[in-house]
């Protein structure tokens, strides 16, 4: 199967969905599963939480509007901090203080994808917010992260002062939105087969190698 053309991979995904975290690194287990499988990842933009204001607001505030109290949340941290171990990823959601709105983390991955770096740009991002409790609404931080995957800091600072790109991100967004979307991450395999959640790795790869040798049979 080395010479088939890839299976597209669309991931739609947002940098503040915590199963969004665990799915990607998930993926990554999946693909090491079926190396014989060539796949083009791609990562689309999903907006978790639209109505976070674009300066962000307290995490206090933001799990009291979502969930009803902070205390609500933590049953479902530590469920979700339980399964990113599982996987070797830290969820440390008592570090969290703010909730960003993730346009411009968006727009980080989107340029990112011009050098080929969108995926270690998507890491860098959620390693900043679940492992590390960084502010995803500072300019700085998100700069600082760019530059950390190989990006230009001073160009990134630049781009991220305007609106460059902030139409091209809704835009997708919105296409995600329109395809029916409404759970996140949710992986679209050669634009035509929906896999929804966090899937198991081993569950994952056999719906990916399934795919792809349905795909190969329709170009033969």
């Amino acid at each position: 199967m080395s010479n088939a053309t890839p299976l597209q991979i669309d991931v739609v995904s947002d940098v503040v969905c915590p199963w969004c975290y665990i799915g990607k690194r998930r993926l990554e287990s999946a693909l090491a599963l079926v190396p014989d499988v060539p796949v083009e990842v791609h990562w689309r933009p999903f907006f978790l939480n639209p109505w976070v204001p674009r300066e962000g607001m307290s995490r206090e505030q933001y799990l009291t509007t979502k969930f009803g109290s902070v205390e609500a949340y933590k049953n479902i941290a530590g469920r979700v901090a339980q399964a990113a171990a599982a996987e070797g990823l830290q969820y440390n959601s008592d570090m969290m203080k703010r909730q960003p709105n993730t346009l411009d983390c968006h727009r980080l991955i989107h340029w990112a994808d011009e050098e080929g770096k969108a995926a270690a740009m998507k890491q860098r991002l959620m390693d900043l917010y679940f492992r590390e409790g960084g502010d995803l609404t500072d300019t700085e931080v998100l700069v600082q992260a760019a530059a950390a995957v190989g990006l230009d800091a001073d160009r990134i600072r630049v781009r991220l002062a305007g609106d460059e790109d902030v139409d091209v991100v809704s835009a997708q967004a919105k296409e995600a939105s329109d395809m029916g979307i409404t759970g996140v991450p949710t992986y679209v395999l050669a634009r035509t087969y929906a896999v929804s959640g966090a899937q198991d790795p081993a569950q994952f790869a056999e719906a990916i190698r399934q795919v792809a040798a349905k795909m190969d049979s329709l170009s033969a």
